[in-house]
Formats: C-alpha cells, structure tokens, sequence
C-alpha cells in the first residue's frame, strides 16, 4: 500500500531540510573561504573548476527546457538560459564568471580551454547534467533547489572576499551580486513547480532524492578542490 503523501507544508519542509543540512556552504573548503583562509592558489584553483559546473548551467537548463509543455513554462525557464548565456556577447553569468577568473589573475583563454578541470569536477557536472538529461521534469527542476540558500552564500561570499582577499579586484565579485536577485527568483519558481508537480508520495520523495543528488555534486566538486 503506497503511503499517504505529504502536505504541500510537510513536503517543502522535507526539501528545506536537504540544503539544511547538505548544501555546500558547509564544506570545509567553504569554511575555509569564508574565514579567509584560503591561498591565491587555492581561490583561482576554486575559480577555474567552479567555471566547468558554471559553464554547463544554461546547457541543463535547455535540457530542462526541452522537457517543459507549455508555452508558459518555457517562457519562463528560458530566462535562466538568458540569465547565464547573456542576451548578448560580454553579458550574463558566463561572462560575469571569466571577469571573475581575471579579477584573480586568471587567463579567460585558460578558463575557456578546460585545462586543469579536476577529474573528480568533471565526473560530478556530467552526473548533473545526466540528471537534468534523463530525470523527469519533476526530479530535474527539483535539483535546483539548492538555489533557496543561495542568496545567503552569495552574501556570505561577497563579505569574505572584500574582508579577506582585497588582491582580488572587487569588479569580479559581480557575479556573486547578481545571483542574489537571480537565485531568489529562480528558486521561488522552481518551488511551486515543484510543489504543484509532486501530489502523490512516490513523486515528492523522488523529488527530495534529486535535490539530495545535487547536494551531493556541489559537495564532491568541491571534495575535488580541496584534495588536490
């Protein structure tokens, strides 16, 4: 006998828990960031493997998109893609993110090529962008959930490289502004899509799993980091 779902309440309280306890801003690599305790290495070691994960976001968000059925939810996921990608050329998340790399003295042409990407990020972008490709679209859009803490990160972050690695010229830090704005939108739809999408016990709990995953990628891209 399948169990009785959730209430819409209990079933947003399951998927705040996840990030709760598993979301990356507890990593001591982020730990370590945050308290400024990190080596030029280290930050533009973050920067260049953190730029592989943030060059596939538009990619598994197209993937998502492909899967949506009306024109409304297309609408409204496409901007994600927009919000990355730019509209047009030096605009966007992408681009924020290469400023970010050169603010630490970091060749975009490096960043671009893909040397030095860890074996480990690798593996761990392709197990969520896999997700994206062949989940359902309930499970693809609850993996991004991990944007309901973002924000928070995002505050944290900025006051701990202004506090602690003022060689980093503050213009590359504008990424980080942007996606307070952008994660508090982002997660807010995904929320409701799925809260709306998973009505039966079997969809909320695979729901939960998903986000659970990409909990887990963030953490092992950055388990790759910190061991190198």
């Amino acid at each position: 006998m399948n169990a009785e779902p959730w209430t819409p309440a209990e079933f947003e309280a399951r998927l705040r828990a996840v990030p709760e306890s598993r979301y990356h801003d507890r990593h001591p690599f982020n730990l370590r960031m945050h308290a400024g305790e990190l080596t030029q290495e280290e930050i533009r070691r973050w920067i260049l493997n953190r730029f592989h994960y943030q060059r596939h976001i538009p990619i598994k968000d197209a993937l998502i998109l492909a899967k949506l059925e009306t024109t409304e939810l297309r609408r409204m996921w496409i901007r994600r893609i927009q919000d990355h990608d730019g509209r047009r050329a030096g605009e966007g998340g992408i681009e924020r993110w290469l400023r970010l790399g050169e603010a630490a003295g970091l060749d975009r042409k490096v960043l671009l090529s893909g040397e030095g990407v860890l074996p480990g990020v690798r593996l761990a972008v392709e197990g969520y962008v896999n997700l994206c490709r062949l989940g359902t679209p309930l499970e693809a859009v609850a993996a991004s959930l991990t944007e309901l803490f973002a924000p928070d990160l995002m505050r944290t972050r900025i006051d701990a490289f202004e506090r602690h690695y003022s060689w980093l010229d503050a213009e590359g830090l504008q990424y980080f502004r942007g996606r307070i704005t952008q994660g508090r939108q982002d997660s807010g739809e995904a929320l409701e899509l799925v809260l709306e999408w998973a009505r039966d016990r079997d969809d909320q709990e695979r729901a939960v799993a998903a986000l659970a995953y990409k909990c887990d990628v963030l953490w092992v891209l950055l388990d790759a980091v910190d061991r190198a």
